[in-house]
Parts: C-alpha cells; structure tokens; sequence
C-alpha cells in the first residue's frame, strides 16, 4: 500500500465568505470543488507548502493562521491523503486564477451545495454548521446564519 500523500489546505477568508475552487477538466477529479493547498513535499513542513501553493495557485502571498482540522480519507482508487487545513486570514496580492476551472467566495451555509472531493466533506460539514465561527467577520449590517 502506497504511503498516504500530506495535503496543506487553505482556508481563504475575507468578511464572511471563504474561497473554494473548482478542480480543471484534466485534473483528477475534474469539476469538483476545494479549498487552495496541495501536496507537501519532502523536507517541507505544512505550512511552507501553503504557502507555496497558494503563491503558485493564486499569486498571493498568505499569511498562514491557526491550524482548523485534519482528516484521513481513501478514495476508491486506494489512493490516502491527510488533509490539514488552515485558516489564512489575510494575504498580499490579488488573487489570481492560474489553474483553476473557477473560483468562488461563499458562505459557510453555502459549502455543501457544491459538489466537492470527498476527503473536504467532513470538513465541509463542521463549517456549515458554524464551527469556527471566529474565521468570519459579518459585513456590516449582516448577520452569520
């Protein structure tokens, strides 16, 4: 059985949305939605892979907040990642698509109604619910539901 592969995974916010991505069309799993990160290389710690994939991603130059969650998942295949998500709070730069099909700022209430990887539901779920609620900022005369 193949070693599991270590995935950094970034949790965009600004106000109370959070950016997801959708997966290109010659991506594996193509057309399905997830947070910005990738796999960590060898000798590189999770943090310093985020933000090397959201510098390589996005364009963006992120600061790497608080550790969220962290979640083992099998795909079908046999294939094991170990997603660890982060907050990242603030960032330089203007986000820019460089291999995404597309992006999207969404509420957290929003979250399940795409059709994401397997391996981000969990995570997916305890957002929705309002886990973490401190990762978002209402906008002026909004409310969090």
């Amino acid at each position: 059985m193949p070693a599991p592969i270590h995935v950094a995974v970034g949790v965009v916010t600004r106000g109370s949305s959070v950016l997801i991505c959708q997966r290109a069309s010659q991506d594996p799993h193509p057309g399905k939605w997830e947070f910005p990160g990738g796999k960590v290389q060898d000798g590189e710690d999770e943090r310093s892979c985020l933000q090397r994939e959201l510098h390589e991603e996005l364009g963006i130059d992120a600061t790497i907040g608080a550790f969220l969650y962290r979640t083992t998942h099998t795909y079908p295949q046999g294939r094991t990642v170990v997603l660890t998500f982060f907050h990242v709070p603030s960032y330089r730069g203007e986000i820019a698509n460089t291999q995404f099909q597309q992006l999207a700022w969404v509420e957290p209430g929003q979250l399940p109604t795409f059709d994401f990887l397997e391996g981000d539901r969990e995570f997916i779920a305890a957002l929705a619910r309002g886990e973490w609620p401190e990762l978002f900022v209402p906008e002026p005369g909004r409310r969090l539901s």
